[in-house]
């Protein structure tokens, strides 16, 4: 195998016809350009330099070759050009995993600007609960996960926030609590409650909220779906934490000093996969469109 550099030294000597010139032109030693070339050299088989006084000449070998290297740093430099070239191309396919809150509340805009922007790209979105998207990232099944944030971190996952997003605590308009000026968190906890799944960041936040004063909220449905949560909470089956996008004028906001609930949304990928240059641009997209904490 010839050395890139062995090769790439032997034309700048042949141009220059010294080795100290060809090492100041390459950024290096004298003693370094003499070791490249006796390397090529020793590879080829054959003398490509005669060295008489302080002058260097090709030989018949070196003579011959000197076309044949010139060719091949062209097509190296070809090659570079055209990697950079497909490097600033968006297109290829993205895999993006998110939320059905997220997906109908928050990437809409970007979603159409990525499209107008990059229409050689192609988005393919799986709509799951951000638990799941999670896991799509961490498995390789999706390059990006737009989700809620996980307050855990973990060093394989890259996550950055981009929107925040306050949780409301609601009831229904013939809630006992409705008409309080205040609510506490031991007036709360002894009331009904509708909220996500276990497993789900959110979920995890509130307990996490009620847990620090030594309390549990008292759950009676649980149900990942933010919109049948509101539906819930109007037909008066509890209170629940919903972001403000869900809040109507059918629902009642408590002022609860006590419990201030945000959840964190953005963007993940894995940290050993190379992002492509559609994730990268999507990324930014986001970050313009949303607020960036």
């Amino acid at each position: 195998m010839i050395d890139i550099a062995e090769l790439l030294t032997f034309i700048k000597v042949a141009e220059t016809g010294s080795f100290s010139e060809a090492g100041d032109q390459l950024f290096v030693t004298q003693p370094a350009i003499s070791k490249r070339v006796a390397s090529l050299e020793n590879s080829l088989g054959v003398k490509l330099f005669d060295r008489i006084g302080r002058q260097v000449q090709l030989t018949e070998a070196g003579i011959r070759l000197l076309p044949k290297a010139r060719k091949m740093a062209e097509d190296l430099q070809d090659i570079k050009r055209s990697m950079t070239l497909q490097m600033q191309d968006v297109s290829g396919e993205l895999r993006i995993s998110t939320g059905h809150h997220i997906g109908l509340h928050r990437l809409p805009k970007s979603l159409k600007r990525f499209q107008e922007d990059f229409p050689s790209a192609h988005l393919e979105i799986e709509f799951v609960q951000s638990e799941e998207a999670y896991q799509d990232v961490l498995k390789g099944r999706a390059e990006l996960g737009i989700i809620t944030l996980s307050n855990k971190e973990n060093p394989l996952i890259e996550s950055l926030p981009i929107w925040s997003d306050p949780l409301t605590c609601v009831v229904s308009k013939d809630h006992p609590l409705a008409h309080y000026d205040n609510v506490s968190l031991i007036e709360l906890a002894q009331h009904a409650c509708v909220l996500p799944n276990k497993n789900t960041f959110t979920r995890q936040i509130a307990e996490q909220a009620f847990g620090k004063q030594g309390l549990k909220p008292q759950v009676r449905m649980n149900t990942n779906n933010l919109e049948t949560l509101a539906m819930l909470v109007n037909i008066g089956w509890g209170w629940s934490l919903l972001p403000s996008t869900l809040v109507d004028d059918r629902l009642v906001v408590l002022n609860l000093p006590d419990l201030n609930v945000e959840r964190k949304l953005g963007v993940i990928h894995h940290k050993q996969r190379t992002l492509s240059r559609a994730a990268i641009a999507f990324i930014e997209l986001l970050k313009s469109d949303g607020t960036s904490l």
